[in-house]
């Protein structure tokens, strides 16, 4: 089986160079990628790579996803994560080949407490949920066969993230402050390449498995509670830190305005995934611990 891996050097597009290896040939690229470039900005370029390649399998880890930066470039945040995957899924219908996509939690508004199913009506509050959902729309109305994952609080061991931000500031500063009132699951970047690998697996021949899931790491927090746990486990394995545990306090988002309106509840319902893929997810905890190591190097 021949894949396209796309957006190779992204969070999770690099886990994805690991789990999708066994299944077949690789053949990942980025924008930079010499001879065979990724060029989003230019879609119509990049269909006509994938038809050079005609892969069987064509996984899209690229988009627009500076969140705030999409409110003041709303023409590339469409072009990035409408347009171009328009364009994948087109030539995805075409070579007959299975087109894997990844959404996110911002297609909803975030209102009430419940879990956000497939089925769940969709209302973005920003140019990125907006552009996200589009791109959806387009894959789905194309008629390929595919596989959307939608995801929310993606993190990885490379490159920046959430907990080595926190671990930083815990160590300079004796007091914080961090939004209580967004609830979601932090979901590793591994984890979402290993689900990929599985699912890819699972549907070949079984064009009944294509459509929308939801593939979060199980339960859900608050930022405030993933800062919490990621300053106790720090401590708890030797890392001296200038803030005390009672000095992580919980503040409303309002504490912190953005140019892109945050969904507060951002809570998705994996039913569909576990029960179709036959699945077993683990805690956001046992995720972000793993992570921690690493970084600690312990």
């Amino acid at each position: 089986m021949k894949i396209l891996l796309l957006g190779k050097n992204g969070q999770v597009g690099w886990e994805l160079q690991r789990s999708l290896a066994p299944l077949g040939e690789v053949i990942a690229v980025d924008r930079h990628t010499a001879g065979l470039r990724a060029d989003f900005s230019d879609p119509e370029t990049l269909g006509a790579m994938v038809r050079a390649i005609a892969p069987q399998v064509i996984v899209n880890a690229a988009a627009h996803t500076a969140v705030d930066k999409a409110e003041s470039e709303p023409q590339l945040a469409r072009l990035l994560n409408a347009e171009a995957p328009a364009v994948l899924a087109r030539e995805a219908r075409s070579l007959d080949a299975w087109l894997v996509h990844y959404s996110t939690d911002y297609v909803f508004d975030g209102s009430g407490t419940a879990p956000w199913t497939e089925e769940s009506a969709t209302h973005p509050l920003s140019v990125y949920g907006r552009t996200k959902l589009e791109g959806e729309d387009a894959i789905r109305g194309s008629g390929c066969r595919h596989l959307i994952f939608r995801t929310s609080w993606v993190y990885a061991t490379r490159g920046a993230n959430f907990a080595k931000t926190m671990l930083r500031l815990a160590k300079e500063r004796d007091r914080l402050t961090v939004v209580d009132d967004q609830i979601g699951s932090p979901t590793g970047a591994d984890l979402l390449a290993d689900v990929t690998a599985h699912a890819i697996r699972f549907a070949q021949g079984r064009p009944e498995a294509g459509g929308t899931y939801h593939a979060v790491a199980q339960g859900v927090t608050s930022w405030h509670g993933y800062a919490r746990h990621v300053i106790g486990f720090a401590r708890s394995h030797g890392v001296q830190l200038a803030v005390a545990d009672e000095a992580v306090e919980p503040v409303p988002s309002t504490s912190f305005p953005t140019p892109a309106a945050r969904p507060h509840n951002s809570r998705l319902d994996t039913r569909k995934l576990r029960e179709t893929f036959d699945l077993e997810l683990p805690s956001w905890q046992s995720g972000v611990d793993r992570m921690m190591t690493e970084v600690l190097g312990t």
